[in-house]
């Protein structure tokens, strides 16, 4: 964690704003963090801790109110829409607790989802979905829809669409929040295999069993980082 010259992610006195009323709520209140490539990032803490827009953040979807936001050492937010758009569709996997599948579209389609706007041919997208869908163990429900699937198996064709561009950076929002204990335990032992082979995960929770998993575990509360624990 020291070595910031190997940052994928760095934040540089990022705060965001909201109005409420009349009154100002500092989401982030001066954050200063670096996430080195390859590592493991559980961001735990209270509702309202700030967790949630650090997520969105570090995952382009929300701009900072004033500080730095550096991916891969770009500031990204110095980019208009577009732009910022294309960078997270090539560089960033979203995994949701909600899963976030289409219900009219095949597994396979789901998975090919990215592709089609990356304008990837149909044989090399379909080829890419299959090979990922082995990845995860779904190699035979390609043809099924999302509601002929287990919450466990609808988590892995979310895991196989993140995974689809190859993206850098694997950010998970509550990846075990709708399912079973043992179905989590699985999608984590999953999340780390992919963690072994070089990906870096930042992920958001409130289980503390979850929070284990990972490298370090970063604590917010009223917009700060509270603390951080090393495995």
């Amino acid at each position: 964690m020291s070595d910031t010259n190997g940052a994928i992610v760095r934040l540089c006195k990022a705060r965001k704003t909201y109005r409420m009323g009349t009154e100002s709520v500092h989401a982030l209140d001066g954050v200063d963090i670096a996430f080195e490539r390859g590592s493991f990032w559980a961001i735990m803490g209270a509702s309202g801790s700030g967790k949630s827009t650090m997520m969105n953040v570090i995952g382009c979807l929300d701009r900072l109110t004033s500080g730095q936001y550096l991916l891969e050492g770009q500031d990204v937010f110095t980019l208009d829409d577009d732009r910022l758009s294309e960078r997270r569709l090539r560089h960033i996997g979203f995994i949701f607790q909600s899963f976030n599948l289409i219900p009219q579209l095949t597994v396979q389609r789901n998975i090919e989802l990215p592709l089609y706007y990356l304008g990837w041919e149909a044989a090399a997208s379909s080829d890419r979905a299959r090979e990922l869908a082995r990845r995860v163990g779904l190699e035979e429900r390609l043809n099924h829809r999302p509601t002929e699937l287990s919450g466990g198996q609808m988590q892995r064709v979310a895991i196989a669409r993140a995974l689809v561009n190859d993206p850098h950076l694997l950010l998970a929002d509550e990846p075990t929040g709708n399912l079973d204990s043992a179905t989590g335990v699985q999608i984590m032992k999953l999340l780390e295999e992919l963690h072994s082979e070089g990906k870096t995960i930042i992920m958001v929770t409130h289980e503390p069993d979850i929070a284990a998993h990972a490298q370090y575990r970063l604590h917010m509360k009223d917009g700060q980082i509270d603390r951080v624990e090393e495995r």
